[in-house]
């Protein structure tokens, strides 16, 4: 069995993915280390992980691109907040790689000196990433602005003429600063941002066909094995029994992006409907909100247990959030405010799982309107459950790293 050295950023949106993975090799007999937030320590070592915290430097350099207007500032106000984390991230990899001599590193997508140390250490490594890779294609649609996939030839020439504005919008933010901390990491530099996605022997896409555009280009290092949903074992809480209506499960962001108008605007557009909402704001205050009769407003509730109740999800368009919604097969309003969040609510809708309603056009009448689609949308986040169960999961996503990276350490396993 091998030694497998696992580093995250400071985001529990992609440790708890990841986590379900780490699992799934630690009862297949493998040693597993973990270094990510602290605040996430003692769960991992009550689960059989051997963790500790990452730099508290990377930590201390909060993403706040939140703040700036407009997609491109913010591009490059994350890009600027992982450049500087890259600072800390690969030194301390490097002394986390020392320390346990592994026989292989999974490393965090947004973690950027470490995956360059990663590649620079000789070592098998492998990839992940919780989010859509923006990755070009000729089967879909230039990555960022929630673009509607093509449609016929107009639309094939839409997205000719648009991937080389696009993409070399993103090149001209961060490729500089990628191949920057490449050079302090002694890897060779990249040709375009997204060629860092190359550089991995195996990469962990964490998502799943229909909900993901079906691509026959994918560089051969990509694997989607679906989203790995997974999250601290809790009770349902004690009201949960009570409620007798479909339940509306409204989410906002874990790492803050001030989304806190899609609970301010849910509360409103729902308190008269024949419905009960449960809006949860991790990165919030739940005093913050109006809360009216049919509705509740909490800090942190498992999401598992109301999912399996809930005839619908309003989410932020996180990944996270909407992947688990539609993992247990329910339907989706996506609301998305930055980030990724933009193409993750044009997949929710292109693949029926649901709808989505831009941020700058939320209004309580339209979210509502909304949320009364949930029953047309119902096939549709079936046929993504189904994708993502049929995509294998931790169990696939075990096998690959067993079969790509620890051949000489693991024992055999079943081909696909």
């Amino acid at each position: 069995m091998a030694r497998i050295l696992a580093y995250t950023t400071p985001a529990r949106g992609h440790l708890y993915p990841l986590s379900a993975v780490l699992a799934e090799l630690r009862d297949r007999g493998h040693d597993v280390f973990v270094r990510t937030l602290a605040a996430e320590v003692p769960l991992l070592r009550q689960r059989g992980f051997r963790a500790e915290p990452i730099d508290p430097a990377i930590e201390a350099l909060e993403m706040s691109d939140w703040r700036e207007k407009g997609s491109m500032a913010g591009l490059r106000r994350a890009v600027a907040v992982f450049a500087e984390r890259a600072a800390y991230d690969a030194p301390d990899l490097r002394r986390a790689i020392e320390e346990v001599e592994p026989d292989a590193l999974v490393v965090d997508v947004n973690a950027w000196g470490a995956l360059a140390t990663a590649e620079a250490a000789g070592k098998p490594w492998a990839m992940f990433a919780p989010y859509p890779l923006p990755i070009p294609s000729t089967d879909a649609p230039p990555f960022g602005p929630g673009l509607p996939p093509a449609r016929g030839p107009l639309g094939r020439l839409r997205d000719r003429v648009l991937a080389p504005i696009v993409f070399g919008g993103i090149d001209k933010v961060s490729l500089a600063p990628t191949n920057a901390v490449r050079a302090a990491a002694g890897v060779q530099p990249v040709a375009s941002a997204s060629g860092v996605f190359a550089t991995a022997p195996l990469v962990l896409a964490m998502t799943a066909e229909p909900l993901e555009y079906h691509r026959r280009d994918w560089p051969a290092s990509v694997e989607l094995v679906g989203p790995c949903s997974w999250e601290p074992p809790a009770d349902p809480p004690p009201w949960l029994a009570e409620i007798d209506r479909p339940l509306v499960l409204v989410t906002t962001s874990s790492e803050f992006q001030d989304d806190g108008a899609l609970v301010r605007v849910a509360l409103e557009a729902l308190a008269d409907e024949p419905v009960v909402v449960v809006a949860t704001v991790p990165s919030g205050s739940p005093d913050d909100y109006a809360v009216p009769a049919n509705a509740r407003v909490e800090r942190f509730v498992p999401h598992g247990p109301l999912l399996e109740r809930a005839a619908c999800a309003v989410t932020h368009g996180g990944m996270g959030a909407t992947q688990k919604a539609l993992a247990h097969g329910v339907p989706v309003v996506a609301v998305p405010f930055g980030r990724d969040q933009f193409e993750v609510a044009r997949r929710v809708e292109a693949s029926g799982a649901g709808t989505r309603l831009p941020a700058r056009r939320l209004t309580a009448d339209r979210l509502r309107a909304k949320v009364r689609q949930r029953s047309a949308m119902a096939e549709g986040a079936r046929r993504v459950q189904e994708g993502f169960v049929a995509a294998g999961g931790p169990a696939r996503a075990a096998d690959l790293v067993e079969r790509r990276l620890l051949a000489p350490h693991s024992r055999p396993v079943a081909a696909d």
